[in-house]
């Protein structure tokens, strides 16, 4: 299927033409910088394009779509009818990275219709806003359109300057678990996104979508020079995506920022996503977590049964009395249950998400945990088998809701294409991690849990799309290489890994990355490469309302000056600002605690040493601090045993200062900033 929708493009390609085309609508942003056009050239063929300031942005990129049993939508068309309206405000998250969004925006609608054949139409919406823009496909209801098979969409994106890009391949046999090229926008194979592009001009891009309901995700192909075409996962048929009209495909999202940090502090993915459907969510309370799960990635304990069991009582009770003196309010527990003996992966049929295994006291392990405030982490590991979860899922859920658990994390574990779903015919189908069907699972997942109260956070998931506005059980999720790497992969992630994600896939929500480790020597022969100071840092760096101190409790209890800043540290926020930052090379983020007046500030560097400036101006005016800095000692290093070389230090500051922050080759800092009582 993949073959036919690239032999599909490639020709609608090269009879694509816009020569001579004139604007016939144009919407700009509340500021007046971004500006759309759309065109409809001499063979009926409808484009946009996109400038910034004046100069171009997206040059004139196609619209339509490619269908499996009726001719496509691209040619022929005529803009039939156009309308403008604005939109302002200001709305706040239950828990995140940011309280109050404001979301304004000024949006086109316009509707193309089929001058010859059957005259079918469809509409296509745009959203302007400062920070970039959104634009849909809607399909109304209409008889030579009700029943819609799409094979693909004709939409691009052609770049109109030149730069580089950071990007992952997609639909490849590891999901979305790849480590990052950075190329220039010609030599982009088939990617996953977030694309995040640095135009030659330094304007800077990042492609997405927003929304992801009902249909397949989106990946990119690059076509011809600068321009790259969607190309959406493929479907369990012929079809990619299956629908019936009335609907609305996900929004195509362009970020666009002068900075590299302007895009981390858009909002522009949340605030294409419908409102909190759910109401009251006060039920999930963010905070962190640690677990019975490195020691299986270490080899050290096994999932499965037998002598090597992790998840046993006496294990997770050490783990529950732990957390509760440290302050962590949850504890994960995986392999717990049946079914992790034999051949699991990318299976899954033998789980049983009610049946623990003869060594673990389910019951008492959680009634345990409340009685010292801390509450255990529910897993079900599905091996992508969502056909036989859903089966068993109601069950499950309303076992965790009896026994006090809030916060469920799920796993998808296979190779891509071998997820496993119940298809309309009645029968269990492989599908991708990413089509129509996985999204549609996922939903009654996020659905189902909300009902027994509790919060989902998917491994191996479907891409995050902002979602957890509408759905603020949706917390967190992991869709790209994790902490795991760094305990047996070869190679391991290297230094410049999270300075690629906070610029990449963190645009699109939060992941559960699982910082922490401070036992540097792995099965991987490089280890974790990165120093004890970065590990503190990724907390502020990495967002997730969930966060895992992830190593073994001996490598904390043994280091209780690091660790400190692991207990401190909060993970729901007030405000988040970006001091400086380039793609792939190094960030510095400051973050306001929502329940206090304190600030965290994190930075990281890739493999490169260096000096970073950062102005503290966000600090609180005519309030002095105390600054808690731990920052690399003066042999810090990725490689080798100074990647332990960690400076605990104190001084006191106020909003006029500006620290200059030395950071080692993969190194980083962390600060927390708690203001003094004045005397």
């Amino acid at each position: 299927m993949i073959r036919r929708i690239v032999l599909a493009l490639v020709c609608a390609f090269a009879l694509h033409s816009v020569a001579n085309a004139q604007p016939l609508a144009r919407i700009a942003s509340p500021d007046g910088a971004n500006v759309v056009e759309i065109e409809i050239n001499g063979e009926g063929r409808a484009s946009y394009r996109v400038a910034r300031n004046g100069h171009a942005v997206i040059a004139p990129s196609r619209l339509g779509f490619l269908l499996v049993d009726a001719p496509k939508i691209e040619r022929n068309l005529r803009l039939t009818a156009q309308s403008t309206r604005r939109f302002d405000e200001t709305w706040e998250q239950p828990w995140g990275e940011q309280r109050r969004i404001r979301n304004r925006y000024n949006e086109l609608r316009f509707t193309l219709t089929e001058q010859t054949g059957q005259l079918r139409s469809i509409d296509v919406v745009f959203r302007v806003y400062d920070d970039g823009i959104g634009f849909r496909y809607e399909f109304p209801d209409q008889p030579p359109l009700r029943d819609v098979r799409i094979l693909n969409e004709l939409t691009e994106f052609n770049f109109a300057q030149a730069g580089e890009a950071l990007w992952t391949p997609a639909l490849r046999s590891n999901r979305e678990e790849y480590l990052y090229y950075r190329t220039p926008i010609e030599e982009i194979g088939v990617t996953q996104t977030p694309v995040t592009l640095r135009l030659d001009s330094g304007l800077h891009l990042s492609i997405h979508e927003a929304a992801l309901v009902d249909y397949s995700g989106m990946n990119l192909m690059r076509i011809e020079g600068r321009g790259l075409n969607a190309i959406l996962t493929p479907g369990i048929g012929d079809a990619a995506v299956v629908r019936r009209a009335p609907f609305h495909t996900p929004w195509r999202t362009i970020q666009i920022s002068e900075s590299a940090g302007g895009l981390v502090e858009s909002r522009l993915i949340l605030n294409l996503n419908e409102p909190n459907v759910l109401g009251d969510v006060s039920w999930f309370e963010p905070g962190k977590y640690i677990g019975i799960w490195w020691q299986m990635h270490l080899g050290t304990a096994s999932w499965a049964s037998g002598a090597r069991h992790g998840a046993t009582t006496e294990t997770a009770l050490r783990y529950v009395d732990f957390a509760a003196r440290n302050g962590f309010n949850g504890v994960l527990i995986e392999g717990w249950n049946i079914g992790w003996d034999g051949d699991w992966f990318g299976n899954g049929e033998e789980f049983n998400f009610t049946q623990p295994y003869p060594d673990f006291d389910l019951e008492r392990v959680t009634a345990y945990a409340r009685e010292r405030g801390v509450r255990v982490i529910g897993h079900h590991e599905t091996s992508a088998n969502a056909a036989h979860y859903e089966n068993q899922m109601e069950a499950g859920f309303a076992l965790y809701q009896r026994l006090g658990v809030r916060v469920v994390k799920t796993g998808y574990v296979s190779d891509a294409a071998g997820a496993r779903v119940n298809a309309e015919d009645g029968h269990v189908r492989f599908a991708w991690h990413e089509g129509q069907e996985m999204a549609r699972h996922h939903q009654r997942v996020v659905e189902t849990a909300a009902r027994y109260q509790i919060a989902i956070n998917p491994h191996e998931p479907i891409k995050d799309t902002g979602l957890r506005r509408t759905y603020p059980n949706w917390v967190s999720r992991e869709g790209a290489r994790g902490m795991e790497y760094n305990a047996w992969g070869n190679p391991s992630n290297p230094p410049e890994h999270e300075a690629n994600l906070v610029f990449t896939r963190l645009l699109a929500g939060p992941m559960d990355f699982t910082p922490g480790v401070f036992g540097m020597e792995t099965q991987s022969p490089e280890g974790v490469a990165t120093t004890w100071a970065k590990q503190l840092a990724l907390y502020v760096v990495i967002y997730s309302p969930i966060q895992m101190a992830a190593d073994l409790l001996e490598n904390y209890e043994a280091n209780p000056g690091p660790f400190q800043f692991i207990r401190d540290v909060p993970t729901d926020w007030e405000e988040t600002r970006v001091l400086n930052g380039e793609l792939g090379d190094y960030v510095t983020i400051v973050r306001r605690d929502r329940n206090s007046r304190d600030w965290y500030l994190g930075a990281i560097t890739d493999e490169q040493r260096r000096t970073l400036s950062a102005p503290l101006s966000f600090l609180q005016r005519g309030v002095r601090y105390r600054a808690q800095i731990y920052r690399d000692g003066p042999n810090a290093d990725y490689r080798g045993a100074a990647r332990s070389d960690i400076v605990i230090e104190e001084r006191t500051v106020t909003s006029a200062d500006t620290l200059t922050l030395e950071l080692a080759p993969g190194g980083g800092q962390a600060i927390r900033f708690t203001p003094l009582r004045r005397r």
